[in-house]
């Protein structure tokens, strides 16, 4: 009886065990795979994480640490040639150190430009440059136009 009582409990246990994992991988969800470039008529923003998106309304700019980010961004053109967007600079003043330091909102425009193949996915354009230009204030130590490299 005693034999008979484990090997229920066993079996029901590894039961229990397979169907949480058939659950479990059956509601993860699938993952994603490449655009094709017939699907992307235009050219991407690639992140940090190598994620891409087409007129996001949010773009971290300093991934290691967050400190500097574009929120609100309203696409006014969105080309093969160019992008241009209107939005806030949210920047840490890291004063007096960047863990106590405060945002500040710095309004900007944005443009991308010089669409290139992306080297993850070479079938897809993606901008390779970023241009800010502050409309009136602008973080210490920033001219009134920034250009920076996108990741590829």
């Amino acid at each position: 009886m005693r034999g008979s009582l484990v090997g229920t409990a066993v079996t029901l246990a590894a039961g229990a065990m397979l169907t949480a994992a058939m659950t479990t991988a059956s509601a993860s969800p699938p993952t994603p795979t490449p655009t094709p470039r017939a699907e992307v008529s235009q050219p991407v923003l690639v992140d940090c994480l190598w994620n891409h998106d087409v007129r996001p309304a949010d773009f971290i700019l300093a991934c290691g640490d967050g400190n500097s980010r574009l929120t609100g961004l309203h696409w006014t053109q969105w080309s093969p040639d160019a992008a241009v967007a209107v939005g806030v600079n949210m920047v840490n003043d890291c004063k007096p150190y960047c863990a106590a330091g405060t945002f500040r909102a710095y309004p900007v425009t944005v443009r991308l430009d010089r669409a290139q193949p992306w080297k993850k996915h070479p079938d897809v354009q993606r901008f390779d440059r970023m241009s800010l230009t502050y409309k009136d204030a602008r973080p210490d130590g920033f001219n009134q136009v920034m250009t920076y490299p996108l990741w590829d």
